[in-house]
């Protein structure tokens, strides 16, 4: 039998702290959306960790490219 191959991480460890930071914020009810907090309170989990990836990615942690939607015309 052939050896399968080793998955590769797509997201380091600690970019997977900077969400897990922002979960917690998020459960408090402190997350806030907007640069420096300003925005309004994040309403989401799917947001809190959208949050959380955009700060690792500021951090230049190994985070993968933001997914690009495709539009039907």
């Amino acid at each position: 039998m052939a050896k399968k191959a080793a998955k590769k991480r797509r997201y380091s460890r600690s970019s997977g702290s900077d969400v897990k930071g922002e979960m917690r914020r998020y459960k408090n009810g402190t997350a806030k959306s907007g640069r420096g907090g300003k925005g309004g309170k994040v309403k989401s989990r799917k947001q809190a960790i959208a949050i959380g990836l955009s700060k690792a990615r500021k951090k230049g942690k190994k985070v993968p490219k933001k997914r690009t939607t495709k539009h039907k015309s």
